[in-house]
């Protein structure tokens, strides 16, 4: 709801307490049967309270007290209260009437309702620049010494995060080792590499065509080990990758050799190579392992 000028300043100096009792009481009844009016009231009643939390209590010495009371007449005892006798009645002369009393009596009040107005705003201007002056001292008060200020008004601190990226590290690259699997110095018939850290291997078919109903199958040849092993059959498609190598120690794989046999379909029923092998190589590295970083000088 819009309140006027009027009941503006008056919720204002109601919540600043320098109304008189009339006042007050209209003020109170307003209240009592308007909520916009009294959420006017407590609003300003809010924004005046820094004023009072600024402001300590002060005691006064006990001598200020001892003058009031002797200033008041309150240091002795008063006597009995005497009613003055009542004058005698005074006949009042004849009334003239005015020659326009409307006009006068709407001309008086509308100059007591302007002087009314100008006290209120003059005394809300008065209330406005206390507030600004006391919200500059309090600004002043946050910036410089925010310790003296309550707990409810000073400043809260920021704390600011910073995201500090680093560069990934660059990768580093596997030891990789490759196998030429020929029969006696001849073309190439498969490449295996091998990943030095996984272990896993890739059989790659170059220049060999396995008969009907036969399959490559291919062995790891140890001397730490009783009989080759079987590391399964090759593939009808041009790359074979496994995992099986993961079961071996790193020494004993770059050590082996590798040999591919002709197997019946499906590979050797007993994993034991039924002939002899065709094609035969042993591992070569062509990727060294990557060097440990060198420590970092101290400063």
């Amino acid at each position: 709801m819009a309140y006027s000028e009027d009941h503006i300043a008056l919720a204002a100096e109601y919540a600043l307490g320098i109304l008189d009792a009339d006042e007050r009481a209209l003020v109170e009844t307003m209240m009592a049967g308007d909520q916009d009016f009294t959420a006017l009231v407590t609003a300003w009643e809010h924004k005046l309270g820094v004023l009072n939390q600024m402001v300590g209590s002060v005691e006064p010495r006990p001598e200020v007290w001892q003058k009031i009371r002797v200033a008041a007449g309150l240091s002795e005892t008063q006597p009995p209260m005497v009613l003055p006798e009542a004058p005698p009645p005074v006949v009042p002369p004849p009334v003239v009437a005015p020659p326009s009393p409307t006009a006068a009596v709407a001309d008086g009040s509308n100059v007591i309702r302007l002087a009314n107005r100008a006290r209120r705003w003059r005394q809300l201007a008065t209330l406005t620049t206390g507030i600004a002056a006391a919200l500059v001292a309090v600004i002043a008060v946050g910036v410089y010494r925010p310790d003296m200020l309550p707990d409810q008004l000073r400043p809260k601190p920021r704390t600011q995060v910073v995201a500090i990226r680093t560069p990934a590290a660059p990768a580093t690259p596997n030891a990789q080792y490759v196998a030429v699997l020929q029969k006696d110095g001849g073309s190439p018939a498969f490449i295996l590499t091998v990943d030095g850290v996984t272990k896993n291997f890739t059989v790659r078919r170059v220049d060999a065509a396995a008969e009907p109903g036969k399959s490559f199958e291919l062995w790891l040849i140890s001397d730490k080990l009783p009989q080759p092993r079987s590391l399964g059959v090759i593939g009808a498609g041009d790359f074979t990758a496994r995992p099986v190598l993961a079961s071996y120690d790193a020494d004993t794989i770059k050590a082996a050799t590798y040999a591919v046999t002709i197997e019946q379909a499906g590979g050797s029923p007993d994993g034991k190579p039924t002939s002899a092998p065709v094609f035969a190589g042993k591992l070569i590295e062509t990727v060294p392992p990557a060097a440990a970083p060198a420590p970092s000088p101290p400063r």
